[in-house]
Protein backbone atom coordinates (compact mmCIF):
# COMPACT_ATOMS: atom_id res chain seq x y z
CA UNK A 1 0.00 0.00 0.00
CA UNK A 2 1.53 3.31 -1.06
CA UNK A 3 1.22 6.59 0.75
CA UNK A 4 -2.06 8.42 -0.02
CA UNK A 5 -1.63 10.91 -2.83
CA UNK A 6 -4.24 13.29 -1.37
CA UNK A 7 -1.73 14.65 1.19
CA UNK A 8 0.61 15.87 -1.55
CA UNK A 9 0.79 19.43 -2.79
CA UNK A 10 0.43 20.24 -6.48
CA UNK A 11 3.58 19.22 -8.31
CA UNK A 12 4.87 17.21 -5.35
CA UNK A 13 5.79 13.60 -6.01
CA UNK A 14 6.75 10.72 -3.74
CA UNK A 15 10.40 9.81 -4.16
CA UNK A 16 10.47 7.04 -1.55
CA UNK A 17 7.94 5.55 0.85
CA UNK A 18 9.26 3.28 3.59
CA UNK A 19 8.45 1.39 6.73
CA UNK A 20 11.12 0.47 9.26
CA UNK A 21 13.25 -2.50 8.21
CA UNK A 22 11.29 -5.76 8.22
CA UNK A 23 13.71 -7.28 10.72
CA UNK A 24 12.18 -5.03 13.38
CA UNK A 25 9.33 -7.57 13.46
CA UNK A 26 11.59 -10.65 13.42
CA UNK A 27 11.55 -11.08 17.21
CA UNK A 28 7.76 -10.65 17.43
CA UNK A 29 7.40 -13.21 14.63
CA UNK A 30 9.59 -15.67 16.52
CA UNK A 31 7.52 -14.97 19.63
CA UNK A 32 4.35 -15.79 17.66
CA UNK A 33 5.82 -19.08 16.49
CA UNK A 34 6.86 -19.90 20.05
CA UNK A 35 3.42 -19.07 21.45
CA UNK A 36 1.73 -21.22 18.79
CA UNK A 37 4.11 -24.09 19.60
CA UNK A 38 3.26 -23.78 23.29
CA UNK A 39 -0.45 -23.80 22.47
CA UNK A 40 -0.11 -26.91 20.31
CA UNK A 41 2.01 -28.63 22.97
CA UNK A 42 -0.54 -27.89 25.68
CA UNK A 43 -3.30 -29.18 23.42
CA UNK A 44 -1.42 -32.43 22.73
CA UNK A 45 -0.34 -33.22 26.31
CA UNK A 46 -3.57 -32.40 28.14
CA UNK A 47 -6.09 -35.19 28.59
CA UNK A 48 -9.19 -35.22 26.42
CA UNK A 49 -11.63 -34.60 29.26
CA UNK A 50 -13.27 -31.67 31.01
CA UNK A 51 -10.17 -30.82 33.06
CA UNK A 52 -7.97 -30.99 29.96
CA UNK A 53 -10.30 -28.62 28.08
CA UNK A 54 -10.25 -26.13 30.96
CA UNK A 55 -6.44 -26.24 30.96
CA UNK A 56 -6.44 -25.67 27.18
CA UNK A 57 -8.80 -22.68 27.49
CA UNK A 58 -6.65 -21.14 30.23
CA UNK A 59 -3.48 -21.73 28.19
CA UNK A 60 -5.13 -20.21 25.09
CA UNK A 61 -6.22 -17.15 27.09
CA UNK A 62 -2.69 -16.67 28.44
CA UNK A 63 -1.24 -17.07 24.94
CA UNK A 64 -3.61 -14.46 23.53
CA UNK A 65 -2.84 -12.08 26.39
CA UNK A 66 0.88 -12.49 25.73
CA UNK A 67 0.49 -12.24 21.95
CA UNK A 68 -1.19 -8.84 22.06
CA UNK A 69 1.72 -6.83 23.54
CA UNK A 70 4.57 -9.01 22.22
CA UNK A 71 3.32 -9.84 18.70
CA UNK A 72 0.32 -7.79 17.59
CA UNK A 73 1.39 -4.36 18.90
CA UNK A 74 4.97 -4.50 17.48
CA UNK A 75 3.64 -5.65 14.10
CA UNK A 76 1.00 -2.88 14.03
CA UNK A 77 3.59 -0.31 15.16
CA UNK A 78 5.86 -1.40 12.29
CA UNK A 79 3.02 -1.37 9.77
CA UNK A 80 1.68 2.04 10.83
CA UNK A 81 5.06 3.79 10.82
CA UNK A 82 5.59 5.53 7.48
CA UNK A 83 8.60 7.49 6.32
CA UNK A 84 7.80 9.31 3.09
CA UNK A 85 10.30 11.39 1.16
CA UNK A 86 8.82 13.65 -1.48
CA UNK A 87 10.17 16.27 -3.84
CA UNK A 88 9.15 18.94 -1.25
CA UNK A 89 9.42 17.41 2.23
CA UNK A 90 10.08 14.48 4.52
CA UNK A 91 6.94 13.15 6.21
CA UNK A 92 6.84 10.90 9.26
CA UNK A 93 3.60 9.25 10.35
CA UNK A 94 3.31 7.01 13.41
CA UNK A 95 0.54 5.51 15.46
CA UNK A 96 -1.77 2.57 15.88
CA UNK A 97 -4.88 4.02 17.50
CA UNK A 98 -3.83 7.64 17.69
CA UNK A 99 -1.65 9.15 14.98
CA UNK A 100 1.22 11.59 15.13
CA UNK A 101 3.09 13.09 12.26
CA UNK A 102 5.74 15.54 11.32
CA UNK A 103 6.50 17.19 8.00
CA UNK A 104 9.92 18.73 7.43
CA UNK A 105 10.16 20.83 4.30
CA UNK A 106 13.37 20.31 2.38
CA UNK A 107 14.25 24.00 2.68
CA UNK A 108 14.31 23.68 6.50
CA UNK A 109 16.63 20.66 6.59
CA UNK A 110 20.09 21.72 7.77
CA UNK A 111 21.74 18.31 8.17
CA UNK A 112 21.07 14.63 7.58
CA UNK A 113 23.29 12.14 9.35
CA UNK A 114 23.10 8.38 9.72
CA UNK A 115 24.25 5.83 12.23
CA UNK A 116 24.77 2.12 11.74
CA UNK A 117 25.64 -0.54 14.27
CA UNK A 118 27.53 -3.62 13.14
CA UNK A 119 24.22 -5.50 12.91
CA UNK A 120 22.71 -2.60 10.90
CA UNK A 121 25.61 -2.85 8.46
CA UNK A 122 25.03 -6.57 8.05
CA UNK A 123 21.33 -6.12 7.24
CA UNK A 124 21.89 -2.86 5.30
CA UNK A 125 19.85 -0.64 7.60
CA UNK A 126 20.45 2.23 10.00
CA UNK A 127 19.04 5.30 11.65
CA UNK A 128 18.82 8.77 10.12
CA UNK A 129 18.82 12.00 12.10
CA UNK A 130 17.30 14.98 10.32
CA UNK A 131 18.16 18.37 11.76
CA UNK A 132 15.92 21.22 10.76
CA UNK A 133 15.99 24.96 11.25
CA UNK A 134 13.63 26.24 13.90
CA UNK A 135 12.64 25.23 17.39
CA UNK A 136 11.45 21.70 16.69
CA UNK A 137 13.65 18.82 17.87
CA UNK A 138 15.60 16.69 15.43
CA UNK A 139 13.67 13.85 13.84
CA UNK A 140 15.14 10.37 14.09
CA UNK A 141 14.08 7.78 11.55
CA UNK A 142 14.98 4.38 13.00
CA UNK A 143 15.67 1.09 11.29
CA UNK A 144 15.63 2.54 7.78
CA UNK A 145 16.39 0.00 5.05
CA UNK A 146 19.29 1.18 2.85
CA UNK A 147 19.84 4.14 5.20
CA UNK A 148 22.92 5.36 3.34
CA UNK A 149 20.99 5.54 0.05
CA UNK A 150 18.07 7.29 1.76
CA UNK A 151 20.47 9.83 3.30
CA UNK A 152 21.95 10.53 -0.14
CA UNK A 153 18.46 10.85 -1.64
CA UNK A 154 17.43 13.43 0.97
CA UNK A 155 20.67 15.38 0.48
CA UNK A 156 20.15 15.38 -3.30
CA UNK A 157 16.53 16.53 -2.92
CA UNK A 158 17.57 19.31 -0.52
CA UNK A 159 20.11 20.53 -3.09
CA UNK A 160 17.57 20.33 -5.93
CA UNK A 161 15.01 22.18 -3.83
CA UNK A 162 17.54 24.92 -3.08
CA UNK A 163 18.38 25.29 -6.78
CA UNK A 164 14.68 25.39 -7.67
CA UNK A 165 14.02 28.12 -5.11
CA UNK A 166 16.98 30.20 -6.34
CA UNK A 167 15.89 29.96 -9.98
CA UNK A 168 14.35 33.24 -11.16
CA UNK A 169 10.61 33.09 -11.78
CA UNK A 170 9.59 33.92 -15.35
CA UNK A 171 6.66 36.33 -15.47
Amino acid sequence: MGFPENVLARGEKVEKSLHPHWLTVAVPTLMAVMLIAIGVTVSVVTPDDRTGHIIEWIADAIIVLLAIPFVVVPFLRWRTTHYVITSHRVMVRRGILSKSGKDITLSKITDVSFEQTLFDRIINAGSLRIESAGDSPDEELRNIPNSNDVQQLINRLVDEDDLRRRRPVDD
